[in-house]
């Protein structure tokens, strides 16, 4: 039997130490195959992508003397230009729709596609230092950059409204079909932004590319020339400009804030080549990401 000594000397041995927990390692590996968008890792990163949009729009606007504003002025400049153009000089036919609402009803769309576009094909270059030094889901620049192109339209929309109200235009249920179209619009920029950003990492002269594609493109769309609705179905040049994904979009967003009838043809195979657009710029970038910090 223990004596009372052995016991209390027992009782005074001090515990033994406790291991401690094994630190957890992350082991970060360049995807193996084509992949689309891990979303469970853009969620986690979800403040990053936070304070990116916040970035790419305090520095468009800073030092500047009009701020946010700029967002207003771009698109009603281009709309008193385009108005005395093509309606004053050109006698451009729009029905009975004012030309201003029907230009500025074109443009803001074509502005919000075309600046997610061209910010996000430059982003990744942009933010060089950041790619080479630690690591983040890389998609999160051009999302950001398209993100930050919703706070340019949602500015913008502060015109067209009064607009609407001016010219008598009533507010109806077409108007429910707005976030979707701008959905649309943002997967597909999106999207070609993504993909020219990873092209714009390999080739540097993308960005010379992307000033003339952005010009191009917008006069290929009927945005400011023509209401597709009071074109003949079986002339040529209508089923060309179908061909153009953003015909449809910038149709139905026109239809939508006008009340005038919307060809739903044209928004499906719009809405079919946005995903699509989106799939193949988020699928090239995720397959070559990996070799951005060594190349850019």
């Amino acid at each position: 039997m223990q004596t009372l000594l052995e016991k209390k000397s027992m009782a005074l041995t001090p515990p033994e130490p406790v291991a401690a927990d094994e630190p957890v390692v992350t082991v970060i590996r360049p995807p193996t195959s084509w992949q689309l968008v891990n979303v469970s890792e853009l969620w986690q990163y979800r403040d990053l992508l936070y304070f990116l949009t916040w970035r790419d729009v305090k520095v468009r606007y800073k030092q500047t003397l009009l701020g946010a504003a700029w967002a207003v002025l771009q698109p009603a400049l281009m709309m008193v230009v385009f108005t005395i153009l093509f309606s004053r000089l050109a006698h451009v036919d729009v029905g009975d729709v004012s030309y201003p609402l029907f230009v500025y009803g074109g443009l803001l769309p074509w502005t919000f596609f075309a600046t997610a576009l061209a910010n996000g094909g430059n982003s990744v270059v942009g933010s060089e230092k950041l790619i080479t030094k630690i690591y983040f889901p890389r998609l999160a620049i051009p999302f950001a950059a398209a993100a930050a192109a919703v706070v340019d339209l949602l500015v913008a929309f502060l015109l067209l409204i009064p607009l609407m109200l001016w010219e008598g235009v009533s507010f109806g249920w077409p108007l429910l079909l707005l976030p979707g179209i701008v959905a649309l619009l943002l997967l597909a920029g999106t999207g070609m932004g993504a993909l020219l950003a990873a092209l714009n990492v390999a080739y540097r002269d993308v960005r010379y590319v992307i000033p003339f594609l952005v010009q191009l493109w917008m006069f290929a769309t009927p945005s400011i020339y023509l209401d597709l609705a009071r074109t003949a179905e079986t002339t040529w040049t209508r089923s060309l400009l179908m061909l153009n994904p953003l015909t449809g979009l910038i149709s139905a967003f026109r239809a939508s804030i006008l009340g005038t009838p919307l060809d739903w043809g044209s928004l499906a195979y719009a809405a079919f080549a946005s995903v699509v657009f989106f799939v193949v710029g988020c699928f090239y970038f995720r397959k070559v990401e990996d070799r951005f910090a060594d190349i850019i």
